[in-house]
């Protein structure tokens, strides 16, 4: 898996709550987000960073499959491409720790994310 990629799960490693909110509603977390994530474990690149876009709480990314979503509290959940992320989103800032694998070997870190 490209680290790119990774890192756009880890930003948007960044996202998703127990409840979806309504098509219709806005988030409190709604906007561009720059994610960087740190590789602590594994072939992974040392670190990445990318922009993600949360509307009405839920998370993309250009040119990544990304899935997610970001719930009222902050509570990020987020998949990409087989990677995970989870984590905590408090005003303008967030981070968590994310997990992956590149050529099939497991990869892990930390990942921290500010609203632009």
């Amino acid at each position: 898996m490209r680290f790119a990629r990774i890192a756009a799960f880890c930003a948007a490693s960044v996202f998703t709550g127990t409840l979806a909110a309504p098509a219709f509603a806005q988030s409190p977390y709604d906007g561009n987000w720059q994610v960087t994530i740190v590789t602590k474990s594994g072939s992974c690149e040392p670190t990445a960073s990318s922009m993600l876009t949360v509307a009405d709480g839920k998370i993309t990314a250009p040119g990544a499959n990304v899935s997610g979503t970001i719930g009222s509290g902050g509570l990020v959940k987020v998949s990409i491409n087989g990677a995970y992320a989870n984590g905590q989103l408090n005003g303008n800032a967030g981070s968590g720790k994310w997990n992956g694998a590149s050529a099939g070997i497991p990869c892990s870190g930390r990942w921290e994310a500010s609203r632009q």
